[in-house]
């Protein structure tokens, strides 16, 4: 059930569009970066923008920085929404659910395809910006002492490309934690519509009513528990040393929301009649 689901996801266009457009961005913004040579200020813009035309391996932190506020969150939220919903719409739910196929199992094989989704993009997302951040910034030479090339980190000493290339990855892994948090609420919000489209609006207008309470200082009483709150929490992984607080906070916040929404969903689901 699990591989029938991945291979349903890998041969949809949807998918592969979504990829192309959340990789599309970074490749835009480097032609202009490399084109004019502009970066914006230091504080101005998405986080290592401005440090990217002196080393390119940063470029895939930058990239993140684009796609985590609105695109990555936006493309998850879509094949969440679409998990039970859209096969609730074509007629497909009612015949898988007359197969001897458990409900618990089908899904667990939803789930793991969102997974795979956000796993894919963010994996993606990374590769790309970096193969394009070097390929058009370089990287930046290294040094004549240590033999390796230096990084300044967001603290301001250095690091060389393999602390870079690691701290990356943890980036990666929290950004895709912190997107199983949108999938777990669009996928939800999937078993209560059989419409893919209300269920994906739903969980991005709870992505964008956290975002607004976030900058709102008159709801600081709520913000650590905002799913939204956290998510830049990774750009922490490129300080020296490395700050776990807000790491730590983000990370267990968004445990939470996918354990209560992925049980909200599972109980809603085992409950819900199809074949009206």
């Amino acid at each position: 059930m699990i591989r029938t689901e991945l291979v349903k996801m890998l041969r949809r266009p949807r998918t592969w569009v979504s990829l192309l457009l959340l990789c599309g961005l970074p490749g835009i913004v480097a032609a202009f970066l490399g084109v004019t040579k502009v970066a914006p200020p230091a504080g101005q813009g998405p986080a290592f923008l401005s440090a990217v035309l002196s080393n390119g391996t940063l470029y895939p932190a930058a990239a993140l920085a684009m796609v985590l506020p609105l695109f990555l969150p936006v493309s998850v939220a879509v094949v969440g929404g679409d998990a039970v919903a859209g096969e609730a719409n074509s007629g497909m739910l009612r015949y898988l659910l007359l197969r001897p196929v458990g409900r618990t199992r089908l899904l667990v094989a939803k789930l793991a395809a969102l997974v795979a989704f956000v796993l894919i993009a963010v994996v993606a997302v990374t590769l790309s910006s970096y193969a394009i951040g070097v390929a058009v910034f370089g990287a930046k030479p290294a040094s004549a002492v240590t033999g390796a090339s230096l990084v300044t980190s967001m603290s301001g000493t250095g690091l060389t490309t393999t602390q870079v290339l690691l701290r990356l990855a943890c980036a990666m892994l929290y950004v895709g934690v912190s997107m199983l948090g949108v999938g777990a609420i669009a996928l939800f919000l999937s078993t209560l519509t059989d419409s893919a489209l209300g269920a994906a609006l739903g969980a991005l207008a709870a992505l964008v009513t956290s975002q607004i309470l976030v900058s709102l200082d008159a709801a600081a009483a709520v913000h650590p528990y905002l799913p939204t709150r956290y998510w830049l929490a990774w750009i922490d992984f490129f300080r020296a040393p490395v700050l776990w607080h807000d790491i730590e906070r983000g990370l267990a916040l968004q445990a939470v929301y996918v354990a209560v929404f992925l049980a909200a969903a599972w109980a809603n689901f085992a409950t819900r009649d199809v074949t009206s």
